[in-house]
């Protein structure tokens, strides 16, 4: 599918577009008439058009930087969803100073860096829609040090970022995810264990979350009526960062 099959489109780069929320919000938005960019170390199992798949490893900035020039080059890309993610669950004890420079680099480096490459088509439109996915666990979860740290590392960049692209009709906002039932998820959460109730039993709503509601709240922070919000953080957590519950 070349950049013709856009035309009519709006066209809006997801990271980490394959797999779990982010496919989600890749249907979604494909669904809303976008056209999406997806860039994912591995292909999607199967997409219904209007996608083009680029094989990237966001960790490597080399890699990166070449596919965003490549892609801003053939597409006008106003809407961005920061999306790629990866965990590497550790205590304090045994969080090594690698393992958080990789949660880093995926969780807010390459973001950064596709702010900066995308930037230019954005202002020279004075328009932009930014979404950084970000999660609960940005509150603080155990065994989570380089995670958590990342994900509230994105807080601070979204914040930063919608104060200093304002003026240029851009808005940059977050979304913090809670327990939601993806692949993984259930994965490593799976129906019955204790674990997976004492989830449950944290979740004011008394369930898990669908990737759907989390592709919903993005999808409405991207669209062009969402111009006076930014800067913003919206957990989707069924009420778990409200306060406590019993």
């Amino acid at each position: 599918m070349g950049p013709q099959a856009q035309t009519a489109r709006e066209c809006v780069l997801i990271t980490g577009a394959s797999r779990g929320i982010g496919r989600t919000i890749a249907d979604r938005l494909i669904a809303d008439g976008m056209h999406v960019i997806n860039f994912d170390k591995i292909a999607p199992k199967e997409s219904a058009g209007h996608e083009n798949f680029y094989g990237v490893d966001v960790s490597n900035q080399t890699e990166l930087r070449s596919a965003l020039l490549e892609v801003a080059s053939k597409y006008s890309i106003t809407r961005l969803v920061n999306n790629a993610g990866i965990v590497r669950p550790a205590t304090i004890e045994n969080t090594s100073i690698e393992d958080f420079y990789a949660v880093m680099n995926v969780n807010v480096a390459a973001a950064i860096i596709c702010v900066q490459e995308l930037l230019p088509a954005m202002k020279a439109a004075h328009f932009g829609r930014i979404v950084n996915i970000s999660s609960r666990a940005a509150l603080g979860k155990e065994e989570r040090v380089a995670y958590a740290t990342s994900k509230a590392g994105l807080l601070g960049l979204t914040r930063t970022l919608a104060l200093e692209l304002a003026a240029d009709g851009i808005t940059v906002n977050a979304v913090g995810p809670g327990p939601i039932a993806t692949e993984l998820f259930q994965s490593a959460n799976p129906p019955g264990a204790l674990a997976t109730q004492r989830i449950l039993d944290s979740v004011p709503l008394g369930r898990i979350g669908q990737p759907e509601e989390v592709a919903h709240i993005v999808a409405s922070l991207l669209d062009e009526r969402a111009g006076f919000t930014t800067g913003q953080v919206v957990y989707v957590c069924g009420g778990m960062t409200v306060g406590l519950h019993h």
